[in-house]
């Protein structure tokens, strides 16, 4: 594949095309060591932390293995939490969006995770990472 066809192919691509669906979520005050269980029980890369409204709202922050690996360097990650680690504010973005979009975002951001929310309130419905826009881009 040239780079002009894979050009052509991130701007034709959607972000629902290559997210993961769902999201796993804590709260502020989540220690550390639990999210790294739950990271690694899931295999997954970021957690989502909640905005504590209790009413479904946009997401707070995001912690993420590496802030995870920060974190460890610091202090036991049974005395810290989430809040104290997460990256804010958390850069959001449509399902609707094209991958185009998303690359800018995750580059102006210096992020490699974005919460995918509904259009309609904010709700995450899933994670795009840099990982699944390679496998996006790659098949």
């Amino acid at each position: 594949m040239t780079t002009t066809e894979r050009a052509v192919r991130i701007s034709g691509l959607t972000v629902a095309d290559a997210m993961h669906a769902g999201v796993f979520t804590c709260e502020r005050d989540t220690p550390l060591a639990e999210l790294a269980a739950t990271m690694a029980e899931q295999s997954i890369h970021c957690v989502v932390v909640e905005s504590g409204s209790g009413d479904g709202g946009p997401p707070w922050g995001i912690v993420s293995d590496l802030d995870l690996v920060a974190a460890a360097l610091v202090r036991d990650l049974d005395d810290q939490i989430a809040s104290g680690s997460a990256a804010t504010p958390v850069v959001m973005v449509s399902p609707t969006e094209t991958l185009e979009r998303a690359a800018q975002l995750m580059t102006e951001h210096g992020t490699s995770h974005l919460v995918v929310v509904e259009s309609d309130g904010g709700r995450p419905v899933g994670v795009l990472s840099t990982l699944d826009m390679a496998g996006a881009l790659a098949s």
